[in-house]
């Protein structure tokens, strides 16, 4: 990745390094000017296609929605498109809110934040229709966040698998919908680690497997 934020552009140096120290193997980079964030990217679903490889294998297609904003620029969106197409993902954009402008910490998956296979929590007055859309079509049900939280970052939830969740314990009224929809929901404070520094559960954590 290369961050849209200047003062994030080592970070992806730095996780080449460490990947290349625990025998990761790194497909690409994204080079200037192209700019991208995972926090802006969304995997939203795989299905098996019959398209076979010159290997004779099969290929795995996936559609992968990408924040167009601060962080994502059209160029990066175009190069994560042609680095993945012979892999078979189908790169989509999703359009974001100027916000609180480019300073602010804004990506798609603080409008965003998928429960499981078929739920996803969102801010939905944020949310371009046409991501809207795109999740509906696929045959999302959304549960929405509670507007008074969207400030202590309500719609930054990390999904754990078998309908666990883990949230910020701030956002009692949204972490309560939640319930109310059959999620079990564990929390942390989060007013100092995530809220002052506008990064919840899905910036601060890296599952390497969800049950």
């Amino acid at each position: 990745m290369r961050p849209g934020k200047p003062n994030r552009i080592p970070e992806g140096r730095n996780q080449s390094s460490f990947c290349t120290r625990l025998g990761i193997p790194t497909l690409a980079k994204i080079v200037a000017p192209a700019t991208t964030e995972a926090g802006d990217i969304l995997w939203l679903e795989g299905r098996k296609v019959e398209e076979k490889t010159s290997a004779g294998k099969t290929l795995d297609a996936k559609t992968l929605l990408v924040g167009h904003g601060h962080r994502t620029n059209a160029n990066g969106i175009a190069q994560l498109r042609d680095l993945l197409a012979p892999r078979g993902v189908d790169v989509l954009s999703a359009p974001l809110p100027y916000g609180p402008g480019p300073s602010a910490c804004l990506h798609l998956m603080s409008l965003i934040s998928l429960l499981d296979e078929q739920t996803a929590l969102v801010d939905l007055p944020w949310l371009a229709v046409e991501t809207v859309e795109q999740l509906q079509s696929r045959g999302y049900k959304f549960i929405p966040i509670d507007d008074s939280e969207r400030d202590t970052l309500a719609c930054n939830v990390l999904a754990l698998g078998g309908n666990r969740l883990l949230a910020i314990a701030e956002n009692r009224q949204t972490n309560d919908r939640l319930r109310q929809a059959g999620f079990d929901v564990r929390t942390f404070p989060g007013s100092e680690i995530c809220i002052n520094g506008s990064g919840g559960p899905t910036c601060l954590t890296r599952p390497l497997l969800r049950g």
